[in-house]
């Protein structure tokens, strides 16, 4: 696959929230976070905002998934910008994490002092403009060179939410030896599936959670060699993953519990009510609560 004018190193910021080092004998790897699409499907707040800067409480979604990852350790992210990149920019460059925290001011906002411990985002967040009319495939594609030399990484829509157990799908995956594996999740349906044969006949009717059908949830593991399998223009799960799967390089990892995207109104409002209602099974831990 080549260039196709996606994005230069010159088109790329690195913005860095105290990351230190000491990380221990785990292995944490960069996320490669997909944040230039329109969000069409949401038009009521896309158009003037990108969709991983919709609101869920007092935070973007973008900021409860890198959340989700920073909890296993995992603090380095690549975002592949596109629509409204700028919006996205601003929020890292003028982060003020103290806006949604209690905290003391004196000198008319001078002087902080936070009253639960300072929050930080030991983040370090690497912002790439890879263009607005490209797809996921064409947006891994531009950012290849900060993955380069990671064995493995993980990759995000950046529009859901789960309670999946991270440690455990990429421990699955290493064990596997396979080069992509990616959430598989039931569909949230609300309608009855029906199953009829070819005279009309129904055989069975059951809710979407009894059936055998499973999608893409969004989130990815991938070894560097999945370069070798992209071309020029193509959408990441279609024509490379059917080259893994005819090699027998892709896996699902099966996930029955909490997933939800944020693709329309109603899901933005279901994920809104669950923080303030303080049910938010993506956290591992409680005292992120009052910041969301």
């Amino acid at each position: 696959m080549h260039d196709n004018g996606c994005a230069s190193l010159a088109d790329s910021a690195t913005v860095e929230h105290g990351l230190g080092s000491g990380q221990g004998e785990r292995d944490f790897m960069k996320v490669v976070l997909f944040c230039g699409g329109l969000g069409t499907r949401i038009r009521e707040y896309s158009e003037s905002i990108p969709k991983p800067m919709i609101p869920v409480g007092h935070q973007p979604i973008l900021w409860h998934v890198m959340q989700y990852y920073s909890q296993y350790g995992h603090k380095d992210f690549v975002l592949c910008l596109g629509y409204k990149a700028n919006v996205i920019k601003d929020f890292f460059l003028n982060y003020r994490p103290h806006a949604f925290a209690d905290c003391v001011v004196s000198g008319f906002g001078s002087k902080v002092e936070f009253l639960n411990g300072e929050p930080k985002e030991d983040w370090r967040v690497t912002l790439i403009d890879t263009g607005i009319w490209r797809n996921i495939g064409e947006r891994l594609w531009a950012v290849r060179e900060h993955v380069r030399d990671e064995e493995m990484f993980l990759a995000n829509y950046s529009d859901g939410l789960t309670d999946v157990k991270l440690d455990d799908m990429v421990e699955r995956f290493k064990k596997s030896g396979k080069l992509a594996c990616f959430l598989a999740i039931r569909p949230p349906l609300t309608y009855h599936l029906a199953d009829i044969d070819e005279h009309g006949r129904v055989r069975e009717f059951r809710t979407s959670d009894r059936s055998d059908i499973w999608i893409n949830g969004g989130y990815f593991l991938l070894r560097r060699e999945i370069f070798d399998y992209m071309r020029e223009g193509e959408e990441l799960v279609i024509e490379p993953f059917r080259r893994l799967i005819q090699d027998n390089q892709l896996m699902a990892y099966k996930h029955e519990g909490f997933w939800r995207s944020m693709d329309t109104l109603r899901d933005r409002q279901i994920l809104e009510d669950m923080v303030e209602q303080g049910k938010m099974p993506w956290r591992l831990r409680s005292d992120l609560a009052g910041r969301a």
